[in-house]
């Protein structure tokens, strides 16, 4: 019997943390020593902070050089963070969760599962996309649970070759579908993700499952 839940080693989230924001110290550190020269570049964006930075008298300058690292080094551990997806079974359900997300999906719709870069797609039995999740977790961790509980797992998506690329006003979607792919064609050229990410599921409601390239989007229908 495999484990019911699957999640990353608290060993690696630990790790996620640890490194960049000791990294980050130490870019703080290092940029500390260079501020007399970064200071001076007319074209570096947030130039005064160096030259706060520069100015400061010791030992306010070095501490507030590591404060400055360690805050990008947290941002940047966060965002890593944010993909430690934890995979549970919960009776009839599925459970995802993450840092701030938590997706449930009845079992009995998930035909199955598969790897996309780096998210974990969950398919229904029509096809439709029940979940894609940021995950940092193994396959060769998630895999078995999956299996045990009936559910296939896939080397890649099983639908790879019934995509097609968006072209605006294609007379292959319908017109509601158009629109919402033109604002959503906005959201991806604006790195909005979250609104990429609602669009996508607004576009499902349409019928339509949605993966993207390069900013490019492709689709294809459900069922």
């Amino acid at each position: 019997m495999y484990e019911r839940e699957i999640s990353t080693p608290i060993g690696y989230r630990v790790l996620f943390w640890a490194v960049p924001t000791l990294l980050g110290a130490g870019l703080g550190y290092g940029l500390h020593w260079l501020a007399d020269i970064v200071a001076g570049w007319e074209w570096i964006p947030f130039r005064g902070v160096f030259r706060l930075i520069r100015d400061l008298p010791e030992p306010w300058g070095t501490a507030g050089a590591l404060a400055v690292g360690v805050v990008l080094g947290l941002i940047l551990a966060a965002m890593v963070d944010a993909e430690s997806l934890a995979v549970r079974v919960d009776g009839p359900d599925l459970v995802l969760t993450r840092p701030g997300r938590r997706v449930v999906v009845p079992r009995a719709e998930v035909a199955s599962a598969f790897r996309d870069k780096d998210r974990l797609v969950l398919l229904g039995r029509d096809g439709r996309e029940l979940a894609r999740e940021p995950a940092n977790t193994s396959p060769g961790r998630v895999e078995p649970l999956l299996r045990e509980y009936g559910i296939r797992w896939a080397a890649q998506d099983p639908f790879a070759d019934a995509y097609r690329r968006w072209i605006p006003d294609s007379p292959e979607v319908t017109d509601v579908a158009n629109a919402v792919f033109r604002a959503r064609q906005k959201s991806l050229d604006h790195d909005d993700e979250k609104d990429a990410a609602e669009l996508r599921e607004v576009l499902a409601g349409h019928g339509y499952v949605v993966r993207d390239q390069r900013k490019k989007q492709y689709w294809r229908p459900i069922g």
